[in-house]
């Protein structure tokens, strides 16, 4: 009888062993059988932009296994603002999107944007005081944070040492001046074989209204009539005419700058990385394309100023399209994207200036091994950084306004014309934007 019920008792064991191993397979297979979170993520940028992005893509799908992120990449900034109003016109945009500050108002309006400010209050791992306030301030629109900013930049002036070298020349300081400026580019702007054409130009800079407005605030002007509700260009004030004229005289009268001949022929920025440009004007963005300089060595500097210091904001953020459909997903991404870890790997690449202040202040940014020496520069300029106005209408008005300061700068009309014809085209703009609010 003992026998009997022991090899009972050992079936019953048996028995349960295999159900316990059933149950366990079953669950195994409906977890393998369900599939991942999926959230698409558009970007724009060269390769080495790609490539940071794609390392955040990767470290975040480590972080949550359950959730994967399609990275929809764009190279060029014209091309991406293209698709996006593609996407978001046929009701199919990318779950998530970097934007920048000037760009996110028309799809906010739209109802195009899931507002972010909510999301943020409720967040464990990041909050509004972590940033740098005028990156905050940037993204708010009707008393709402749309999008969570990824980057505090602003316009620097990028010099080849070596030509400064060769010229005998200092380096650009903190504080220098316009005349300083201006000497140092007609120093580097060289005619080398004596055939009447210039080799080497001292200055590269694109003539367009978000290049010169830091230059109009340095004079003590203003771009548009009231900052906080503007109704027009105020590019016919004395400030600012004066601000475009030196603007102007760079190409037309000192001929330190390309002309459009020159410019069509090979653009600033390839002469820059080709080491015969002395002087460049651009945003942070720049860095990861120069950082593959091999044959000169090159930093930065801020501004020269005018009779006082201002900058110009540049600013992208990740925001959330109000038509994602796992928007608990998504916000996870964006969440992990500008949390320390995040904003580390994309702060490695060279490509921002962190807009976390914990990030900006640490060897992620400020790594002195790897160019620009003075990346410093970046973060204390952003006390003198001013924005453009947050406008519906604003891309309308930059790309009109920019197309007669164009003009001007290639010596094709005045700068009394340019301004009068910049100033009277704008206005429909800006009277839309006002009877929009």
């Amino acid at each position: 009888m003992f026998v009997r019920i022991s090899d009972q008792m050992n079936t019953k064991r048996k028995l349960y062993t295999y159900l316990f191993l059933l149950i366990v397979l079953l669950i195994t297979a409906c977890r393998e059988q369900k599939p991942a979170r999926q959230v698409s993520f558009a970007i724009f940028g060269d390769p080495a932009e790609l490539a940071a992005y794609e390392a955040l893509v990767t470290a975040f799908e480590n972080e949550y296994p359950d959730i994967k992120i399609q990275l929809r990449h764009t190279p060029g900034q014209s091309e991406y603002r293209r698709r996006l109003a593609t996407e978001f016109s046929s009701g199919s945009p990318s779950d998530v999107m970097l934007l920048n500050y000037r760009r996110f108002a028309t799809f906010a309006e739209q109802g195009g944007l899931e507002p972010l400010g909510p999301y943020l209050a409720q967040s464990q791992h990041i909050q509004a005081s972590d940033f740098f306030e005028p990156t905050i301030e940037a993204f708010q629109l009707d008393d709402q944070l749309w999008c969570i900013p990824q980057n505090v930049s602003s316009l620097v002036v990028y010099y080849n040492r070596d030509l400064f070298d060769a010229a005998g020349l200092s380096y650009p300081t903190d504080d220098w001046a316009r005349d300083e400026f201006l000497a140092a580019a007609r120093a580097l702007t060289l005619d080398e074989d004596d055939d009447g054409r210039i080799d080497q130009y001292g200055v590269g800079i694109d003539p367009n209204l978000f290049r010169l407005a830091p230059l109009i605030w340095q004079n003590g002007g203003e771009l548009v009539d009231d900052p906080i509700n503007p109704t027009r260009l105020a590019l016919d004030t004395p400030e600012a005419l004066d601000a475009l004229q030196w603007l102007v005289d760079l190409q037309v009268k000192e001929g330190v700058v390309p002309d459009a001949e020159a410019e069509a022929a090979e653009s600033s920025e390839s002469r820059f990385l080709n080491g015969r440009l002395g002087l460049y004007f651009n945003s942070r963005r720049g860095v990861p394309t120069y950082r593959t300089i091999k044959d000169f060595t090159w930093d930065v500097a801020p501004l020269p100023r005018g009779s006082q210091a201002a900058g110009i904001l540049h600013s992208d953020a990740y925001c959330l399209a109000a038509a994602t459909q796992d928007k608990e997903a998504a916000w996870q991404f964006i969440e992990f994207a500008n949390s320390a870890a995040g904003q580390k790997i994309v702060a490695r690449s060279g490509r921002t200036v962190p807009s976390l202040k914990v990030v900006a202040d640490s060897p992620a940014f400020l790594d002195p091994s790897l160019p620009p020496a003075n990346s410093q520069v970046f973060i204390d300029t952003i006390p003198e950084l001013r924005r453009v106005p947050i406008m519906t209408t604003w891309a309308g008005i930059e790309e009109t306004a920019s197309k007669e300061i164009e003009r001007a700068f290639y010596g094709q009309v005045s700068v009394q014309e340019a301004v009068d014809t910049a100033v009277t085209l704008t206005q429909p703009f800006f009277d839309e934007a006002a009877n929009g609010r």
